[in-house]
């Protein structure tokens, strides 16, 4: 039954912290500190936090394709989003172009 619910989560756009972790084989826990350390990226909508597949497949067709490890904090730091921009702990700024990218996390 779990791996029902991990595949069913694999296939969405959006899925909660814990599907994520489920899928990653980590605690929520940890994968809520990482998003609060701007280590993996969410999205907060009021108080809820969402976790975009697209930067889960990213991550990992980038592990696959280069042979190695991909470290999600470099990852979100690296090329694949644009500098931090100005914003809020409750949102990026209206100049904010990247779905990725953590309001207020310097890249």
């Amino acid at each position: 039954m779990q791996y029902k619910r991990e595949s069913e989560a694999a296939a969405r756009r959006w899925c909660s912290v814990n599907e994520v972790a489920a899928l990653l084989g980590i605690s929520s826990p940890t994968l809520y500190r990482a998003i609060q350390e701007g280590q993996f990226p969410a999205v907060r909508i009021r108080g809820r936090l969402i976790v975009p597949m697209q930067a889960v497949e990213e991550m990992q067709t980038e592990a696959v394709a280069a042979r190695h490890i991909v470290n999600a904090a470099a990852w979100v730091a690296s090329a694949h989003l644009p500098e931090a921009e100005t914003g809020t702990e409750d949102g990026p700024s209206a100049s904010s172009s990247h779905p990725f990218r953590r309001a207020g996390v310097a890249g």
